[in-house]
């Protein structure tokens, strides 16, 4: 199964959500894969496996085969392919491409049967890296951080899944959408949340990531937070996310 994690918004948990979601299924012994579409490459950072001689670029580009592009990063089970500045380009030199949108998809069919979930971060942006990601994918997961405006632009967000889903991938799911940076004592955060859940139901996930300091200091060691302090409140939040990530898979019969 093949999941993109977006929002157009930068700063609402996107990279967290993929490192942890995905380290804490390979430590259940499911094979996962990270493609990084971020020009800022920071889920590849978080990984240690940042090489922009084997980045998602070289492959769209067709310098490499993306076979060659896949990373063993510090997770058994979980393999990554890193994101590059150069990235950010791709917009422009791809634009006159009529197959643009399914560019990425093409190269993932190749390699999809070999892992159990493919995790696509992907750019603060819903430009041509986003859409390509949400073609290529069976489910997208939105992380949504608890602020003001938050649900305005979540509500943009999914009239443009709802106009890929009717174009560009039939198939496409709301997985689910995640409240981050969630803080209890905050009436704000409690607003979100009520106004989140009356509005978009079940679709909304129970557990919420709080706002953790622990959560933003793992990745300057290049690791996952769930490795670098197991026990943390954001850690912890992410097993549980991870848990109900699977029950969903289930409900909607996939893997």
């Amino acid at each position: 199964m093949i999941i993109t994690i977006a929002n157009q918004k930068g700063g609402v948990g996107k990279t967290t959500t993929v490192v942890n979601l995905a380290t804490a299924l390979a430590s259940i012994d499911k094979k996962v894969l990270v493609i990084d579409m971020d020009p800022q490459y920071n889920s590849s950072m978080s990984f240690n496996a940042y090489d922009p001689n084997k980045s998602i670029y070289k492959v769209l580009s067709n310098e490499i085969d993306i076979n060659n592009a896949i990373q063993k990063s510090q997770i058994p089970k979980l393999d990554v392919i890193s994101a590059c500045e150069d990235l950010a380009a791709a917009e422009y030199e791809l634009a006159d491409d009529e197959n643009r949108n399914y560019l990425l998809k093409k190269y993932i069919n190749n390699i999809n049967s070999t892992y159990d979930y493919t995790f696509i971060d992907t750019p603060p942006t819903l430009g041509l890296l986003t859409i390509s990601s949400l073609t290529s994918s069976n489910e997208v997961l939105i992380p949504v951080q608890c602020e003001f405006f938050a649900l305005e632009g979540l509500s943009k967000l999914i009239k443009t899944i709802e106009i890929v889903k009717s174009n560009l991938n039939s198939n496409l799911k709301l997985n689910g959408i995640i409240l981050t940076m969630y803080d209890k004592r905050n009436s704000l955060s409690s607003l979100i949340e009520k106004e989140a859940r009356e509005y978009f139901d079940t679709s909304v996930y129970k557990f919420n990531v709080p706002r953790n300091v622990t959560l933003s200091e793992a990745p300057s060691h290049g690791l996952p937070a769930i490795i670098y302090d197991l026990k943390c409140t954001g850690s912890q939040a992410y097993i549980a996310l991870a848990k109900e990530f699977l029950e969903r898979s289930n409900i909607y019969g996939n893997k």
